[in-house]
């Protein structure tokens, strides 16, 4: 083969790998929703990988059998729905008591509402029902804007369902998938390989049961604190700050709102003094206890806890802060195997 038709077979070459790199990187941006699901869904199989090899081995200490893997999954999943259960038993009545009450004074919290924001000049007159229907949106919006809203729910409980059970799946082959995986290394690299997902699938697994420690910690301790200030409807609240908890950034903020505005019907100084507590709460959670919690937990160092949190709620939002510890983990783990290595 001559120099000249050398050259034009290597343009040529780099030309098309330019170009399938190009329709990759587009192809995997039109996925990001989808990939983002798998990634989700892979976190949560990793992260109860090592509940079910625990289930399959306490059931060989006094059967002298293995437990199949099938069952240990299927163990794992009712024992969860019997937790959740469980706390809704406990949960769910009084927070239902709580929140019919709430939702009756809704009206005169209204009013109080209205009446201080005329006082302080913000408002030049209160509002009546006329007032707001006549400031309502035409019909044909407002069944539109419904259907939107319902389009989103149907979207977000399909995602939900997903990340549920994808992991089902994904526990039940995770054995094949991680021998195939293995199979792309080297032969003298796969027991190194092997040793690095173990420590992975440890990380994770106690990066989720962090953050339900963490939810737990937060919802107690605003029931507390409301209580303490007198606060009506504290049980509600606190459910609500615990599940804030598991939304990092947004979450905590979102479900502090509701109890500031109503413990300003209490009085101006209870008002206050709870806008006080959560931000402290906050402030103490942020940078106190979650690096504390997931260093103890997951082995990661205040700063880097910090760190992640930072980048991933730029990069992916919500989402990314979600994200942002486990995936550190990982990335720690496979840092310092190339530094071992090196």
């Amino acid at each position: 083969m001559s120099s000249g038709s050398r050259e034009r077979h290597l343009i040529l070459f780099a030309v098309t790998s330019l170009l399938l790199g190009v329709v990759l990187l587009w192809t995997l941006y039109l996925i990001r929703d989808v990939l983002l699901v798998l990634y989700v869904s892979a976190l949560l199989a990793i992260g109860f990988s090592p509940i079910v090899a625990r289930f399959e081995r306490g059931y060989r200490w006094t059967t002298k059998r293995r437990l199949p893997r099938w069952a240990g999954i299927l163990l794992l999943y009712v024992g969860l729905l019997v937790v959740v259960a469980i706390v809704i038993a406990i949960v769910v009545p009084p927070f239902v008591a709580q929140a019919r009450a709430l939702w009756l004074d809704l009206p005169r919290y209204f009013d109080l509402a209205q009446d201080a924001l005329v006082r302080a000049g913000v408002m030049g007159d209160r509002w009546t029902s006329a007032d707001i229907r006549a400031r309502l949106p035409n019909p044909g919006l407002a069944f539109a804007g419904v259907l939107g809203v319902l389009r989103t729910a149907a979207g977000v409980a399909a995602t939900v369902v997903t990340v549920v059970v994808l992991p089902y799946y994904m526990l039940l082959e995770s054995e094949s998938l991680g021998a195939n995986f293995i199979k792309v290394f080297a032969r003298e690299r796969r027991p190194r390989v092997a040793r690095v997902l173990e420590t992975m699938t440890a990380k994770v697994g106690a990066w989720l049961g962090g953050q339900l420690l963490l939810s737990m910690i937060i919802g107690t301790s605003a029931a507390i604190g409301l209580w303490l200030l007198g606060v009506p409807y504290f049980y509600v609240f606190a459910v609500l700050a615990a599940i804030g908890e598991l939304i990092p950034v947004v979450g905590p903020i979102v479900a502090a709102i509701p109890a500031v505005l109503v413990s300003f019907s209490v009085s101006i100084h209870t008002g206050v003094f709870v806008a006080i507590y959560f931000t402290a709460q906050q402030s103490l959670e942020n940078h106190f206890i979650v690096p504390r919690v997931m260093q103890k937990q997951v082995g990661l160092s205040a700063v880097t806890v910090i760190v992640a949190l930072l980048i991933g709620t730029e990069l992916l939002g919500i989402a990314g802060a979600l994200l942002a510890v486990p995936s550190a983990a990982i990335v720690k783990v496979l840092v310092e195997e190339y530094l071992e290595r090196e």
